[in-house]
């Protein structure tokens, strides 16, 4: 039966391995120098004059490049930058996420495209906003392969967020190694004795592989849970906004229905006034009407409005008078517009 003690013996032994093959590794290289250039306005790439290139010999580059690790910085005018806004929880995947989004936000898909990402300020609480600079790999090629030509060691290509400040990280959008580094006779040979001592490290892989399975599992069982539990509250949250979309329904309705129609309280006003009735004036505010004209018969002009089920409370809120060539009396009055009710 295996034990974490076992485990933890035969993990220790594979260290050990492949810790010599590394102090191996490590003699045949030396640590690789890294030279930066920067483009500049023009388009020519400019070595940086930070300590250990301002003696850069432009005449002799390959003696410079030659094994080093070298980061050119372009322009951000060559890159489409498109911003990419994910739950925190996201974070720890921003790599795979970006990369399976890649053919959303730009032209290219990942295998066509150079691309790379970084964090800007966060857009809200509980969010996070990338920024993703993206340019199609054929198009830093004719860039990169010279460079390499000249005995480079690696390529990264960086370029800087319009969104960032200069003194900020840049964005690597590529990494390239070189088919020709030296002594790769020797390097072959220590990459063999490392491949031997992890025949060891195996087993412990596949050990802990069986307890990260059954830790797996706990956690899928977890995340099965959290996302039934999520469903649900997505489930509540819709039928209380159908519910709240039929509560303002009914408020609507019942606005329609209290409210009188100037149309229908026009039409009841002309059957209830009589043919010497002229009106002049007419003013509806709310539920209150307030009529004005010439009549030969006033006080009747109040009873025929209080018998009709349209108004009530029919009252004078001016005198009624009579001028030199009128053909009646004017009158002032004001009555109540009953509800219309549902049909």
């Amino acid at each position: 039966m295996i034990t974490f003690s076992r485990i933890a013996d035969t993990f220790s032994r594979g260290l050990d391995a492949a810790a010599e093959c590394f102090f191996a590794l490590r003699e045949q290289l030396s640590p690789p120098r890294v030279v930066k250039f920067v483009e500049n306005e023009g388009g020519e790439l400019v070595p940086q004059t930070d300590e250990g290139i301002h003696d850069f010999d432009s005449k002799n580059p390959s003696a410079k490049l030659s094994t080093s690790r070298v980061e050119l910085v372009l322009r951000p005018e060559r890159f489409l930058f498109r911003p990419l806004e994910l739950p925190a929880q996201a974070a720890d995947f921003l790599d795979g996420i970006v990369r399976t989004q890649l053919d959303r936000l730009t032209p290219w898909n990942a295998a066509d495209a150079a691309f790379g990402w970084t964090k800007l300020a966060a857009a809200e609480p509980g969010r996070i906003l990338v920024s993703v600079a993206a340019i199609k790999r054929d198009l830093i090629m004719p860039i990169v392969q010279p460079v390499i030509s000249l005995g480079a060691a690696s390529v990264s290509v960086f370029t800087q967020a319009p969104e960032l400040e200069s003194h900020l990280a840049s964005i690597k959008v590529l990494d390239l190694s070189a088919p020709h580094l030296p002594g790769l006779a020797g390097i072959r040979r220590v990459l063999l004795r490392i491949l031997a001592a992890s025949g060891a490290a195996a087993a412990v892989v596949v050990s802990a592989s069986i307890l990260m399975s059954v830790s797996l599992q706990a956690r899928q069982n977890a995340v099965a849970e959290r996302l039934a539990q999520v469903r649900e509250a997505v489930s509540a949250s819709r039928q209380s906004q159908l519910q709240s979309v039929a509560g303002r329904e009914q408020v609507i309705l019942a606005r329609k229905y209290s409210e009188p129609a100037a149309v229908v309280v026009l039409e009841d006003l002309s059957r209830v006034l009589p043919d010497h009735t002229f009106v002049t004036e007419l003013r509806i505010e709310g539920d209150r009407l307030q009529i004005a004209g010439v009549t030969r018969d006033a006080p009747g002009l109040i009873g025929l409005l209080e018998r009709s089920s349209r108004f009530a409370r029919a009252t004078f809120f001016a005198p009624t008078t009579r001028s030199p060539g009128d053909a009646g009396d004017r009158f002032h009055i004001e009555a109540h517009i009953q509800p219309l009710g549902r049909p």
